[in-house]
């Protein structure tokens, strides 16, 4: 048995039954509606459908980042069974949570000399950090070491590929992410934009797509393009969606046709309310491991 817990955030945007399986420990952001705190906590509290609904219909909707002080009674938990810690965080160019994490752990380390708390900024989001959970998890289970794993995820956490695209612009214009007079423009022309995740972890529109049917093509194409290996891609492909599983099931099925060597089905997930606040529903993001971001 490891003597450390490997763990995240509900952001990595898998399940909470998905996370048990792999032994994975995680802890909640939260999420304000109309001035209510809420648990981003895999659609217990709000169900994507709820949440959405409930965007569109005017609530105000707002994020919060996981305090340094959680994240300490979630660290000391395990440290004080004389368990070490790896914990990655959301992406530090979307969220300030690395830091508050970053601070628990030095609150932490005069208290508990003996044992360490590695915390690492994944530079990913969604089921993009779910995909290099899913990594860590089986090294983990291969015997690696609690040093050795946070070495290896700072190393190698830049090949995980992301690739986003929304049919629904109502909230990255809300959000301030495309402007009014883009968004109006957008919607007229059905334009999609095809997002990633830049090399310092932040959202960055890399491309104006019209039409969706042209947008799925182009995710596969990048796939093509920069997973390892190209079409004998033989790893995993996560994809996460805000209430569009039609589009999903769309993208994963073209993946698997191109894709022969892909180990396993392409595995589908909810967008969580901390990243769907910011996008809204329509919007289909993909993961796998790839050429370092560039």
């Amino acid at each position: 048995m490891p003597s450390y817990v490997l763990s995240c955030c509900s952001t990595a945007d898998v399940t909470r039954e998905w996370l048990d399986d792999r032994d994975i420990k995680y802890l909640y952001f939260n999420y304000y509606l109309n001035g209510e705190m809420c648990k981003d906590d895999f659609g217990a509290t709000n169900s994507p459908a709820e949440l959405y609904a409930k965007m569109l219909a005017g609530a105000e909707a707002k994020t919060s980042q996981i305090s340094a002080g959680d994240y300490m009674a979630h660290f000391e938990q395990y440290l004080s069974q004389g368990l070490d810690v790896v914990h990655l965080t959301l992406s530090s160019g979307i969220s300030g949570t690395y830091n508050s994490a970053c601070a628990a752990r030095d609150q932490l380390a005069e208290k508990y000399p003996n044992h360490h708390v590695y915390v690492v900024d994944s530079l990913a989001a969604s089921s993009g950090y779910g995909l290099l959970m899913d990594r860590l998890a089986g090294l983990r289970d291969s015997g690696m070491g609690a040093a050795e794993l946070a070495a290896w995820a700072e190393e190698h956490k830049g090949e995980v590929q992301h690739w986003f695209f929304s049919s629904d612009l109502t909230f990255f214009i809300r959000g301030g992410r495309i402007s009014k007079a883009a968004g109006l423009v957008g919607g007229m022309l059905k334009i999609c934009p095809l997002m990633d995740v830049a090399p310092d972890g932040s959202l960055a529109v890399k491309e104006k797509i019209r039409t969706k049917a042209k947008a799925i093509n182009r995710v596969v194409e990048k796939m093509v393009e920069l997973a390892e290996g190209g079409r004998d891609y033989s790893g995993k492909c996560f994809i996460s969606q805000s209430e569009c599983l039609a589009d999903a099931q769309e993208v994963a099925r073209r993946i698997e046709e191109t894709f022969p060597k892909l180990d396993g089905k392409v595995e589908i997930f909810p967008i969580g309310a901390t990243i769907g606040v910011h996008t809204g529903p329509g919007t289909v993001a993909t993961f796998f491991w790839g050429q370092r971001r560039a």
